[in-house]
C-alpha cells in the first residue's frame, strides 16, 4: 500500500482555486479522489480570506482541507527560519516549516520564495517538492 506524500497549499494555491485554474482543481481533486487531505497553515488562510459571503470557490476548497494553527512551536521555528533567511514573511515561513517537518508537495505562485527558505532548512529543505502555479 503506498503513502501519499502530503499537500500543502499556500496563499498562491488558494488564490488558483479561487481563479478556478483548471490545474490547480484537477490535482487537488486527484489528491482528494486518493484519499489525500490537503493542508493551508493557518497563517495562509488569515491571508486570503476576506469575504466568505463571496469567496464561495475559497470556501469549497477548504471544506476538504486541514488547517494547521500556528502554535508556539511553530512560531518559534517559523521565527528561526526567517533570521537565517533573512526575510520576514511569516507566512511563506510557515509554508516552508510544516512542509520540511511532513515532507510536503508545496503548490505555490512564489516558489523562488519558497525555495530560499527551504535552502535555509539543511536536509529537512530537501525532502519538499515545489509545484509552482502559473
Amino acid at each position: 500500500m503506498s503513502t501519499l506524500k502530503p499537500f500543502l497549499y499556500d496563499t498562491g494555491a488558494l488564490v488558483a482555486a479561487e481563479r478556478n485554474h483548471v490545474a490547480f482543481w484537477q490535482a487537488h481533486r486527484s489528491y482528494l479522489t486518493a484519499g489525500g487531505v490537503p493542508m493551508v497553515p493557518a497563517p495562509v488562510m488569515s491571508e486570503t480570506w476576506q469575504n466568505g459571503a463571496r469567496q464561495v470557490q475559497l470556501a469549497r476548497l477548504l471544506s476538504g482541507c486541514d488547517v494547521p494553527a500556528l502554535d508556539r512551536g511553530l512560531a518559534r521555528s517559523v521565527g528561526e527560519l526567517l533570521g537565517r533567511a533573512d526575510v520576514s514573511d511569516p507566512v511563506d515561513g510557515a509554508v516552508a516549516v510544516l512542509a520540511a517537518q511532513l515532507g510536503a508537495r508545496v503548490f505555490t505562485s512564489d516558489p523562488d520564495d519558497i525555495q530560499h527558505l527551504l535552502d535555509n532548512m539543511g536536509e529537512a529543505g530537501k525532502r519538499v517538492r515545489i509545484w509552482p502555479l502559473h
